[in-house]
């Protein structure tokens, strides 16, 4: 409701409390009020001096000098003059009032006028206002959220982590700080900045500093904003949008999200009227049409810069893509000590190992590890976040929160404990290996025991000795069950193992030309593209039934290899798979260094915050983790036997080419 409602509102109210009084205490009780035979009766005894009639009052003054009134019914008495005058009374007439002619016409078009006022007021509140805000009349006015530049304190020192991103934007401050420095070598300003990078990297984040760096001010809207079920909704938001930047221009219209409105047209999904395509062809005349926008300037956002319309990406709309990539170890550090100053610290925070242990890891991703750490100190009582805290809340986030209310027997806790000792001692013995970090038969998330592996630095590729070394790895959990168990007694604990080794050994053969026999060739096409008219639509590239079996034996031959060079280390290590798994049934978790004194013969010293553990355990849970984007961290899971593909918690590494790169 805008201000001229509510003003009219209390107005009203006002009108009618002051009528309301007016009413009550306006009228005079008139002295010696009588009846009207009374009247005529002291009439006749001619104790009346005088009379006025008004209408159907009368009103006089009798002999001694008092005042009366009375009032005279509606049926007429012809004998009331008589009586008067035969009785000396003094008769005095009032001159009927009449209204003016403006009073008149003000009276006669009345109802008229309240009627166009509430016409009036109820169009406006459908349109919300005439400012385009909540109105169902108002679904073509713009969502965009404005944001001067007194509102927005974000600048570059909020945003760490993406050093060459900051450095490609940090241009356009300059230009809508001081334009004419640019403008003298004919030089314009860049209609369109994309930011491209996977979720969490702070491509929102970067796109506000730039409007609290340049101070100007900034529209904010989602790309899901501007499409609804109304045709021409969207196409006319994008104007409204337009038009209000210009007014405020210079200024920053940044689009979250825009792929939901940006999508590749032509794809086969809907016709040529499709809604979400006039939305898209109204952007892209706004952006670079007849009418020039000078000085807005268009941040877009997204994670999926291959679905997007190539005529959004041309210059002259987008002129420039600014990627935000995860952050290396460096940048996770820098990232880290802005998310730090904000909680209380112990001494012993050291945002440099915590960076060094998190590979993978967005500014997202380390702004929840931050935010673990407050809680878990929190809940023990403490006033300052500590090393220890940060460590578990990295340990949750990796490999998912803690069950120790699970009930476990102790067949199921010694079995895990087999499972997780072969993954841990193939990725101590294959060469090329990432180090192991923690072993753990703690059932966290769905996962009855976790294998940990983080790499020494940040890695971008994989070699084919280390994929090898992966595939051993993977197999190492089954392999244990056969030797403890007998190969009746395995368990489908090595499901989601099985299947990631798969992938690996395939995209070895049919993706990376990793294979002598099938050699540098691709016989899996990319089907990312199926839905937008591109490659891979149809069904992936056709290949002859020949190639595919020599596909598939070639698979199996490098699964054989692995499968028995994995099971030569366990049984060469033997005692060593006994002490380990000996080591986790007492103390539930091992770290690198009780691994290396187990793998040096040694008896593995105490964890330094080690209590007895209690009963633990738990039933087994049903699931296989699946793997997730980040490139660096991987971890080997025994899972339980109930529903083998039902997904569970835990971060799961693959490797930027495709394949899951952790075992």
């Amino acid at each position: 409701m805008n201000d001229m409602a509510k003003n009219l509102i209390l107005w009203l109210v006002i009108a009618a409390v002051l009528l309301t009084v007016f009413n009550n205490f306006s009228v005079e009780n008139a002295p010696n009020q009588m009846n009207y035979s009374q009247f005529v009766e002291q009439v006749q005894n001619e104790q009346v001096r005088s009379v006025t009639i008004d209408g159907y009052t009368i009103s006089g003054e009798r002999n001694d000098g008092s005042s009366f009134q009375t009032i005279r019914p509606s049926a007429e008495d012809p004998k009331l003059m008589d009586d008067l005058l035969s009785n000396n009374v003094t008769v005095v007439g009032k001159k009927p009032e009449q209204q003016s002619l403006w009073t008149r016409l003000l009276i006669a078009s009345f109802p008229i006028l309240l009627i166009l006022a509430i016409f009036m007021f109820f169009m406006r509140q459908m349109q919300g206002g005439g400012a385009g805000k909540g109105g169902p009349m108002s679904f073509g006015k713009s969502k965009a959220k404005l944001l001067s530049q007194d509102q927005i304190k974000t600048t570059f020192a909020d945003v760490a982590g993406c050093d060459e991103a900051k450095e490609e934007v940090e241009e356009l401050v300059d230009f809508l700080r001081d334009p004419t420095k640019f403008q003298r070598l004919g030089g314009t300003i860049p209609r369109g900045v994309l930011m491209v990078g996977p979720p969490g990297t702070g491509k929102t984040l970067l796109a506000k500093s730039i409007a609290g760096e340049a101070k100007v001010p900034f529209f904010s809207i989602s790309g899901s904003d501007f499409v609804e079920m109304f045709v021409g909704v969207g196409a006319s938001r994008v104007r409204d949008m337009f038009e209000q930047a210009k007014k405020q221009a210079p200024c920053i219209i940044f689009i979250d999200e825009i792929d939901a409105v940006g999508r590749s047209r032509g794809a086969g999904m809907g016709g040529g009227n499709d809604e979400r395509e006039q939305t898209l062809n109204q952007l892209l005349v706004e952006m670079d049409g007849f009418e020039a926008n000078e000085g807005i300037i268009v941040i877009a956002a997204t994670n999926r810069p291959d679905v997007l319309d190539p005529a959004l990406l041309r210059p002259g709309r987008f002129d420039r893509q600014v990627v935000v990539p995860l952050p290396d170890i460096r940048g996770r550090e820098h990232i880290l000590n802005v998310h730090l100053r904000k909680v209380p610290l112990a001494d012993d925070v050291k945002p440099t190992f915590i960076a060094r242990g998190t590979p993978g890891f967005s500014g997202a991703d380390l702004a929840n590890l931050v935010n673990e750490a407050a809680l878990f100190a929190a809940r023990r009582n403490k006033r300052l976040v500590g090393m220890e805290e940060l460590e578990l809340a990295k340990d949750k986030i990796m490999m998912g929160a803690e069950r120790r209310s699970m009930v476990m027997t102790e067949k199921e806790k010694l079995n895990t404990a087999y499972h997780e000792s072969g993954h841990a001692i193939i990725g101590l013995v294959m060469p090329e290996h990432d180090p192991v970090y923690k072993v753990t038969i703690i059932p966290r998330g769905r996962a009855l025991g976790v294998t940990m592996f983080l790499p020494e630095q940040d890695r971008y590729s994989l070699s084919r000795q280390q994929i090898i070394s992966q595939i051993c790895s993977l197999f190492g959990g089954r392999i244990a069950e056969e030797m403890t168990l007998g190969p009746n007694g395995v368990t489908t604990g090595a499901s989601n193992d099985i299947k990631r080794a798969t992938e690996l050994a395939h995209n070895m053969v049919a993706k990376w030309g990793l294979s002598e026999e099938m050699g540098p060739i691709m016989y899996d096409e990319d089907e990312s593209h199926q839905f937008l008219g591109g490659p891979g639509q149809g069904g992936g590239k056709l290949k002859s039934g020949e190639t595919t079996s020599r596909l598939d034996k070639e698979v199996r031959k490098i699964i054989d290899g692995c499968y028995e060079q994995a099971r030569q280390i366990l049984e060469d290590n033997r005692d060593k798979l006994d002490a380990m798994a000996e080591a986790l049934m007492h103390y539930e978790t091992i770290d690198a260094d009780q691994l290396k004194d187990i793998m040096e013969g040694r008896d593995p010293r105490p964890p330094k915050d080690w209590d007895e553990p209690g009963s633990g355990g738990g039933s087994p849970v049903t699931g296989d983790p699946e793997p997730s984007k980040e490139p660096e961290s991987s971890a080997d899971t025994n899972d339980g036997d109930e529903e083998e593909d039902d997904k569970g918690s835990g971060r799961r590494p693959s490797d930027p080419l495709g394949g899951p790169a952790g075992s």
